[in-house]
């Protein structure tokens, strides 16, 4: 088996649900991919053999949301703020640790 094109493909649920129903985008997910993706191109660790963040459609966990899911371990994390971001990015991006208070 080859290795994979990424070392970690993540991406983050921004759906948009109608009529105020529970979704990821309610929680600011959009703002939060974004910084995600600028954080890990100014650490230097995208592209192949790195870090490629991805906007997802709706990801079918809306109420643990928001959440994001990192590929190929198939880790789903939900997260709050900025920090939590800062966290999932430090140690499992970085140093391959999971998350374990962040983990759905």
């Amino acid at each position: 088996m080859s290795e994979p094109y990424y070392r970690h493909h993540v991406f983050f649920c921004t759906n948009q649900r109608e009529g105020g129903a529970a979704c990821c985008n309610n929680c600011g997910a959009q703002a939060m991919r974004d910084y995600a993706k600028e954080r890990t191109k100014a650490l230097k660790i995208v592209g192949k053999g790195g870090v490629r963040i991805n906007n997802a459609g709706c990801l079918d966990r809306c109420e643990e949301g928001p959440v994001i899911v990192v590929y190929p371990q198939g880790v789903w994390y939900t997260y709050v703020d900025q920090e939590d971001i800062d966290e999932i990015i430090d140690e499992h991006l970085v140093h391959g640790r999971v998350v374990e208070r962040l983990k759905i």
